[in-house]
């Protein structure tokens, strides 16, 4: 007999890549991941997955098994969601990856209220500043800053996300203030690295313009990045999430060179096919109505 503890453990072990992953995920011991493991496989006839020191692999029958398994365990949350909304309660696990500075910054303070109000969810965040896969790593959403790049996603916009182009006023009282999209080209710039190029993007009448300053540093971290542009190395094109208070502060200084940068955005986005609960709904309209439009962390201008 099939049990759909051992479908559970099969599908959260290939998301996962690991069995000590995937049974942190599922809040279970190792050997328990295991022997749920090996029991479907006892009850299948065969070895979905081949087993190493360094990695697991789906073998052919782990392959074929694998579509309709994650099905059914979909089917069986969504069911469970479905029957607490039907008593008015949201409820059930739900996992989401988000980006370090905006999560640090914004997201956490806007979902703690949320979660306090509804204890019977059980929410897995995980901060990190790396593009994940939604679908294959196995996430529900995704809350990301930007253009959306994965057409197998489907977003919805939780706030407008103006960018900013500032320096610090020692390195503008040493370099010049840049006053066109042409003057920057001389300066250094400061650019996120997870967005895999070093340029700016601005919109003009005749359309979107590039322009490459010269790199001073490359990271991949919103706060770093702010940090940098603190301690005068260059340019950087900030969101506003990020730039805000130390431009309020006066530790960094907007800079106009007539032109907006191209407009982007927070979203949330969750793979296409894939039905959104009712949690995941309310997640996102409780952020929108945290956030605001426009978001309270733009600065004034």
């Amino acid at each position: 007999m099939i049990r759909i503890e051992g479908i559970t453990a099969f599908v959260a072990v290939v998301e996962a890549g690991s069995v000590s992953e995937a049974a942190r995920r599922l809040r279970l011991s190792k050997s328990v991941v295991s022997e749920r493991l090996a029991e479907l496989e006892k009850s299948l006839g065969g070895m979905l997955l081949h087993r190493t020191t360094r990695k697991l692999t789906l073998t052919e029958d782990g392959t074929a098994f694998l579509e309709r398994a994650t099905r059914i365990v979909r089917e069986i949350e969504d069911a469970a969601a479905a029957m607490a909304e039907r008593r008015g309660t949201l409820s059930g696990s739900i996992r989401i990856a988000a980006p370090v500075t905006f999560g640090r910054m914004h997201l956490g303070p806007a979902l703690y209220p949320f979660l306090a109000e509804h204890r019977e969810i059980e929410l897995t965040l995980d901060i990190d500043d790396r593009r994940v896969d939604a679908a294959s790593d196995g996430y529900d959403a995704i809350i990301r800053h930007g253009p959306i790049a994965d057409s197998r996603l489907v977003a919805w916009k939780l706030a407008p996300s103006r960018r900013l182009l500032c320096a610090s006023p020692d390195y503008l009282a040493r370099e010049g203030v840049p006053a066109s999209l042409i003057d920057l080209n001389s300066h250094r710039g400061i650019f996120y690295t997870n967005r895999g190029v070093a340029d700016w993007r601005f919109e003009t009448p005749e359309g979107a313009v590039l322009v490459r300053a010269k790199l001073a540093l490359g990271i991949n971290n919103g706060d770093m990045l702010r940090d940098a542009a603190i301690a005068g190395l260059g340019i950087a094109l900030l969101p506003a999430f990020i730039a805000g208070p130390a431009i309020r502060d006066g530790q960094l200084a907007e800079i106009d060179v007539g032109h907006r940068p191209e407009a982007e955005f927070i979203y949330m986005a969750h793979p296409e096919g894939r039905n959104p609960s009712a949690k995941l709904r309310a997640i996102a309209d409780h952020l929108k109505k945290s956030f605001g439009d426009p978001p309270y962390w733009d600065p004034p201008g």
